[in-house]
């Protein structure tokens, strides 16, 4: 779980007048939160709306966890260990992402993590007000491990544990901007930009001809929504920020952020408060962004290094209270302007 910490900074760019090319802009809402699209060039309005409501609805229905007859929550209520529980394209598409990402990172990313999230307070059961007693830590950790559930090519989970239970909302806002990429790219744009609720992929170029630009977040619990800390310049790749700043409690002097470890059932305190990942699709940049917020800078940015076309940028609060940067050696990003 986290919050979305990524600006859709269209700077400059008025929706309509004059220009050298003309450009639809589309909006509506999804998984509990905002969609927008932005077209170069000519097209329905009304046709292409309709469209991309569509296909949300489509992956929507597969996961969300908010919806009793939902593929996943289907899925959470199966009790049958070791037999094959059917489910659709999409929702092997983002289960195979997910299983990559949590191997490259060593289990700080799983979508079993739900137990431990409604025990600290950041779930649908409601806040707490005080970390949770050690027993009931162990008891919520044995109910999670991604590896207690098998993927099958043939298009089928198999639970090897009757508990465990998925929530891929770390993933699949990811998933949803992929889609309609891809169909807006069927429609024959290929210069967009798609963002859900901050997660953003990005094709061709603005109208002027330049890249896309995106602000990211200001990383500190006053920092006003729109205030942007940083602007990526992005061309036919995918953008995502994970942060673990809007979402925590204090303890005793303690603070006990969102943004837990599932190999230990407590927050990360690594001190990093914010992780913006680059990657080809937005399935993947989701996914490692919140991996990378577990890991901390020096482990998460190895990960990052590793892997091709892939960049990112972790920024750690100082003992003194600042902000520093650690971008990995092919992230670019500049001061907001102003």
């Amino acid at each position: 779980m986290r919050c979305a910490a990524v600006l859709l900074a269209l700077l400059a760019l008025p929706a309509t007048g004059c220009g050298p090319r003309p450009q639809l802009r589309l909006a509506g809402r999804t998984m509990g939160t905002t969609w927008n699209v932005t077209l170069v060039g000519r097209g329905s309005a009304a046709d292409l709306q309709a469209k991309i409501e569509r296909r949300l609805e489509e992956v929507n229905q597969s996961m969300s966890t908010y919806r009793e007859d939902s593929e996943i929550r289907r899925f959470n209520r199966f009790r049958r260990v070791g037999e094959e529980f059917p489910i659709s394209g999409d929702f092997l598409r983002v289960m195979k992402v997910a299983s990559r990402v949590f191997e490259l990172s060593g289990g700080a990313w799983d979508g079993t993590v739900m137990p431990l999230v409604d025990l600290w307070g950041f779930g649908p059961a409601g806040p707490v007000d005080a970390p949770p007693a050690e027993e009931k830590i162990a008891s919520s950790l044995a109910a999670v491990g991604f590896a207690k559930i098998e993927v099958r090519d043939s298009g089928a989970l198999v639970k090897h544990e009757a508990s465990v239970t998925l929530d891929l909302a770390s993933i699949a806002k990811g998933y949803g901007v992929d889609q309609v990429a891809e169909l807006v790219r069927r429609e024959g744009f290929t210069d967009f930009i798609v963002e859900i609720g901050g997660e953003i992929r990005a094709g061709g170029a603005r109208r002027d001809g330049r890249p896309w630009r995106v602000g990211i977040n200001r990383p500190r619990a006053d920092a006003a929504p729109d205030e942007i800390y940083r602007v990526a310049f992005l061309r036919d790749e995918a953008f995502a920020t994970s942060g673990d700043y809007r979402n925590y409690f204090v303890r005793d002097g303690v603070r006990y952020s969102h943004v837990l470890d599932p190999r230990t059932g407590r927050p990360a305190t690594n001190r990093v408060v914010s992780v913006s990942i680059r990657a080809p699709d937005c399935t993947l940049a989701d996914g490692l962004a919140t991996a990378v917020m577990v890991m901390g800078a020096e482990a998460g940015l190895a990960l990052v290094e590793r892997l091709d076309d892939v960049e990112g940028l972790v920024v750690v609060e100082t003992p003194e209270g600042g902000l520093r940067d650690h971008p990995s050696s092919g992230f670019r990003s500049e001061p907001p302007p102003g």
